[in-house]
């Protein structure tokens, strides 16, 4: 035997029929003051501070870890020029 029972009802419907407690003044609430600390937050932020925590070195940092970089692939001190000439060179 099988039996199936549809209930058509909307979510606040059925928790007031389960005996659930209404929880949307409190999200309310709570949404509100994620809110207005977020924008409280974002007033506060300076431009100029967040590109210096992001990037602390500097120019002459960056440029600095540009050549460890270069130093640790190999490309040290060689140009395109350089290798390319010494690619055209006859070998005798």
């Amino acid at each position: 035997m099988k039996v199936t029972i549809e209930v058509d009802c909307t979510p606040t419907e059925a928790r007031a029929f389960m005996g659930l407690p209404d929880m949307e003044p409190l999200q309310a609430e709570v949404m509100a003051e994620i809110q207005r600390r977020v924008m409280q937050a974002l007033a506060l932020t300076d431009p100029q501070q967040l590109l210096r925590n992001w990037v602390p070195w500097g120019a002459q940092g960056l440029e600095a870890f540009q050549s460890l970089m270069r130093a640790a692939s190999g490309a040290g001190g060689s140009s395109k020029n350089e290798s390319s000439d010494s690619k055209s060179t006859p070998s005798s």
